[in-house]
């Protein structure tokens, strides 16, 4: 097993650890409501907090104490109101008129009596907020403690803070599978806060990772001098140094954030918290933070491994022996991985492939830390038959899932349908016959489909105006396809974001020989990749994880330089696709594929043998264990 904490952590809210282990300062729950002008509230703010905090006042003049009083009315009279019959956008629209007063001079500030320097008046009890939130009125807390009674559910027992950014699709993605898969399998149990660290809390340049890498990612030659420099021993100092002098302090205010409570809408559904709302605090959270950080980003696991050894050391410490918060990596790259995602100095690290198992061994990551179950990816492509898992170092280990519901480490054959269905679906799943009829698809002749990803780049409308054409000519030179006999293939092409490429393509004449579909961003990718016989896409690694779960064979067109490079080699070597960056070979060799029914058959039987689709689900059970061992050890 990894390495465990020592530390005695505080639980709190039916269960969990406090904001920072180790702490020798009482209460500091009324730290987490902030004040300017208190020092030591802000210092509390590494403390423990509890939501049953009594909250004080410092009255400072007269007007003042009638502002506190008027606060005083309101929180009487909002639920009296609800139960008059006032309506739910009325309420809505008299708490934002309440707001609007001036703070004038009240300030929240600690809840001890050794600060509140002048008479402490209690008003009553409510969901606190931590000090990055300085202009609170006393009026905005009272109807805030309305709205937490009414709309706010109760938190789970356990908070997870996942770190990454939005430097590629992929990220955020796993991110979102991985708290998706934590909600299926222990619903109510876990409450997961999505941060993109580098945008919501890094400095300039930092703070502009994301359009920077968008830059990078058009003229790659920038991105492969980026990406390799920053493999180097050389720029593995540069980036540790820099992150050290300049992001230490702004990412340690996220890490040490109390973590958001989601709230319901008046008809039950759940809202996200923005991520402004959720840096400012200004939401009901569960005043402490998080139980477990996650990284699935690898720019997030040094600086982030160093605060939390100095969060759970109060400040003392930022060496590894000191952390005592579980944290645990979850790379999210497939055939090939920058250095930095590998640190010896995690719990655990979850892999996706053997060659990123020999990458983190070789990054001196014990072989106990390693898991390779394989790439979470989203829920539409889960299934119960599991590949085989290495942990520990054992091999073929059958996944959890897969064992759940008595179908072995092995792929299940039976679900590839044979000649190409796309299968590998679990029970119940609609077959290829039922999708193309709902989505308007022609039954009966082969589909291809190309993907641009969801920003629409990889040189998507000359790669489907040269496969139209080659189809087209194929089935104009078929003695069997004569007048009235339809077309004989069809293609699928999703441009997401790219406007102007969906509309070029729209506009095209593509022959009576071939169907053209045309599609913009669409969310339900599962069922196109599931209706389809073979695709045309760029190497990212969560697109092939999902095609090879589907039994697609993969064109490759396009690829990052540096972690996307090892993805080709995993997909040729695996005999489920082939990479060409040139569009007339790209139509050939699928074109090929389509008229060679058994070179398809057996392309899509290999991608299924390297599919994965118990993954997220495996990665989230083991994580949620070794939460609950560590917490049970803390007792």
């Amino acid at each position: 097993m990894a390495r465990s904490g020592v530390a005695t952590s505080r639980m709190m809210m039916g269960g969990g650890n406090t904001g920072t282990r180790g702490s020798s300062m009482p209460g500091a729950s009324a730290g987490s409501l902030g004040s300017p002008t208190s020092s030591a509230a802000r210092k509390r703010r590494d403390g423990s907090a509890s939501a049953d905090t009594v909250v004080t006042m410092r009255v400072s003049s007269p007007l003042s104490l009638l502002l506190v009083l008027v606060a005083a009315a309101i929180a009487i009279a909002l639920p009296l109101a609800d139960a008059f019959g006032l309506q739910p956008r009325q309420r809505q629209l008299l708490r934002q008129k309440l707001r609007r007063v001036p703070p004038s001079s009240v300030v929240p500030v600690a809840a001890d009596a050794d600060v509140a320097f002048n008479r402490p008046i209690a008003l009553g009890r409510f969901s606190t907020s931590p000090p990055s939130s300085t202009a609170f009125t006393v009026l905005s807390a009272a109807s805030s403690a309305t709205e937490v009674e009414s709309k706010t559910p109760p938190a789970p027992p356990h908070t997870i803070q996942i770190l990454m950014s939005d430097t590629g699709g992929g990220h955020r993605a796993s991110a979102n599978a991985l708290r998706d898969a934590l909600d299926t399998l222990y619903p109510h149990q876990f409450l997961v806060d999505i941060v993109d660290i580098y945008t919501d809390y890094g400095p300039f340049p930092y703070n502009q990772y994301v359009p920077l890498y968008k830059i990078m990612a058009e003229y790659t030659f920038l991105w492969d001098w980026f990406y390799h420099f920053g493999a180097t021993p050389l720029g593995l100092v540069v980036n540790e140094l820099c992150l050290d002098l300049f992001c230490f302090d702004p990412f340690r205010e996220c890490m040490n954030r109390f973590t958001p409570l989601l709230t319901t809408t008046d008809d039950g559904k759940r809202e996200e918290v923005s991520a402004a709302v959720a840096k400012a605090q200004t939401c009901p959270t569960t005043n402490r933070r998080a139980d477990m950080v996650i990284s699935v980003h690898p720019l997030c696991q040094d600086e982030s491994l160093k605060i939390l050894a100095y969060l759970d050391s109060g400040g003392k410490s930022k060496k590894a022996q000191d952390r005592t918060t579980p944290f645990v990596t979850v790379v999210t790259d497939l055939g090939g991985a920058h250095p930095t995602w590998f640190n010896p100095g995690v719990d655990k690290c979850y892999v996706p492939s053997d060659a990123l198992y020999k990458a983190a061994l070789d990054r001196k990551v014990q072989p106990e830390q390693i898991v390779e179950y394989g790439l979470p990816i989203r829920s539409g492509f889960w299934s119960e038959s599991g590949g085989p898992t290495r942990s520990a170092g054992e091999t073929d280990k059958t996944s959890w899932f897969a064992n759940t519901f008595g179908r072995g480490g092995g792929k299940d054959k039976s679900d590839s349908g044979g000649g190409g269905s796309g299968g590998g679906s679990g029970g119940g799943r609609k077959n290829k016959a039922e999708l193309r009829e709902e989505l308007g698809l022609v039954q009966g002749i082969p589909t291809v489909l190309i993907v641009g990803g969801g920003d629409g780049m990889g040189g998507i409308v000359e790669q489907a105006r040269a496969l139209g054409k080659k189809l087209d000519a194929d089935a104009t030179s078929d003695p069997s396809s004569g007048d009235g006999a339809g077309p004989s293939f069809q293609m699928v092409v999703v441009c997401g974001k790219n406007e102007r490429a969906q509309k070029d393509l729209q506009a095209d004449d593509w022959g009576s020989g071939v169907n053209v579909d045309v599609k913009g961003f669409v969310y339900n990718m599962d069922e196109y990749m599931r209706a389809s016989d073979a695709i045309v896409t760029k190497a990212g690694p969560g697109t092939i994880a999902e095609a090879s779960i589907c039994g697609l064979p993969c064109m490759l067109s396009s690829y990052l330089p540096g972690q996307e490079a090892g993805n080709v080699p995993y997909v040729e070597e695996n005999g489920f696709g082939t990479y060409s960056g040139d569009p007339t070979t790209i139509a050939e060799t699928v074109s090929t594929w389509l008229e060679t029914p058994e070179l398809l058959s057996k392309m899509q039987q290999a991608a299924l043998e390297a599919a994965r689709p118990a993954a997220t689900l495996d990665i989230a059970k083991d994580i949620a264990e070794y939460l609950f061992e560590y917490k049970a050890s803390k007792k």
